[in-house]
């Protein structure tokens, strides 16, 4: 396990709600605050565990719909000690695996009928019964037909009631009170593509599965998720070389895609499996251009796996698209101090960064 802390001195009042990132291997907490006009960070803390590489069924939650109430509390504790924060509100990220996402397409039509049409169309796309879940919806795009008939496109997002109470469990365990939570990839949408009209595909690259986010100024279009992450790359470094994973990971973190010589073998260990996961990113991005018609016109590398050395010109040359590893602090202000290491925790903390900003931007 380790502990990345911010020895910032926290001398402004305690901001309203803190961004809680619960993924499947580590704890991303960041604060922010508003001064001037400007948001800057004031806060952050990440916490990672190990366990996985060795053990796959020990991670802090799973595709499976597993999360131990106990054991993540704990570890959201420890890292609120370690950042010196007591107590307070929070907005807290829900996996997309957690969820149900779906883009429909509806006639136009006012906000009150589209709030009935979007209940109905949840009993049938959910298999939950609707007092189990909780529903929300977005015009995401609006177009004519071939007939001259106005269509709005509509993203339903739900999450089962069970799993945002387990949710509210660990964050009462950890003295902090829950106020709302967010499906991740709405999260990542916000502060990657806020302001910015292209169409972008958001890969963010976890421990233990990656998620997939068209997105554009800001509201997320399409997501899809794939038990395909950073940790296979470590898995083939460990099998190739015959190391322990921990060693692995470290080796990966340290020389990336970029090894020349000797150390070329370590990169053409990763390169079959990166492949599997390009290829999953390709098949989302051309289906979601042949179903939905929009052309993705970039690529955002975020969450860890963005940090590996050489993964962006990798991608750009598998995809034939740009790609750019994913940069909030475009649209949060990095205390002077953090300068230096801003781009080595801008891409992991992206969707903390997100869940916390929602507080100051409106979209």
């Amino acid at each position: 396990m380790s502990f990345i802390p911010n020895f910032l001195k926290s001398f402004l009042p305690t901001s309203p709600y803190l961004g809680i990132d619960i993924g499947t291997t580590s704890i991303k907490i960041v604060e922010l605050d508003e001064k001037n006009g400007k948001i800057f960070l004031k806060n952050y803390g990440i916490l990672e565990s190990f366990g996985h590489l060795a053990r796959l069924n020990n991670a802090i939650q799973t595709s499976g719909l597993k999360i131990v109430e106990k054991e993540a509390a704990q570890l959201l504790k420890t890292l609120l000690e370690r950042m010196n924060i007591r107590g307070g509100q929070a907005i807290a990220s829900i996996p997309s695996f957690f969820g149900f996402i779906s883009v429909l397409e509806v006639p136009k039509m006012n906000p009150n009928e589209l709030a009935e049409a979007m209940r109905y169309q949840a009993k049938f796309l959910v298999p939950l019964p609707a007092a189990d879940i909780s529903v929300d919806w977005s015009v995401v795009g609006e177009y004519e037909d071939e007939k001259g008939f106005k269509k709005q496109q509509v993203l339903l997002t739900s999450i089962p009631n069970d799993q945002i109470k387990k949710y509210q469990t660990i964050f009462k365990m950890s003295g902090l009170s829950l106020k709302m939570v967010e499906i991740e990839a709405v999260s990542l949408a916000r502060i990657l593509t806020m302001d910015d009209s292209q169409n972008s595909l958001i890969v963010d690259i976890g421990g233990r599965s990656t998620v997939l986010a068209v997105a554009q100024n800001g509201r997320l279009k399409y997501s899809n998720q794939m038990d395909l992450a950073a940790n296979l790359l470590t898995q083939a470094i460990a099998n190739g070389l015959d190391l322990n994973t921990k060693r692995a990971e470290e080796l990966k973190r340290q020389r990336g895609l970029g090894g020349i010589g000797g150390e070329y073998q370590l990169s053409t260990l990763m390169f079959t499996y990166l492949d599997v996961i390009l290829n999953e990113v390709e098949r989302i991005k051309n289906t979601y251009e042949k179903t939905y018609y929009g052309k993705i016109e970039k690529v955002i590398l975020s969450g860890g796996g963005a940090n590996l050395i050489g993964i962006e010109k990798y991608t750009a040359d598998y995809l034939k698209l740009p790609v750019f590893k994913a940069d909030p602090f475009s649209r949060i202000s990095l205390p002077e101090g953090l300068s230096p290491i801003g781009k080595d925790i801008a891409a992991p903390l992206s969707v903390a960064l997100g869940l916390a900003a929602k507080q100051f931007i409106s979209i």
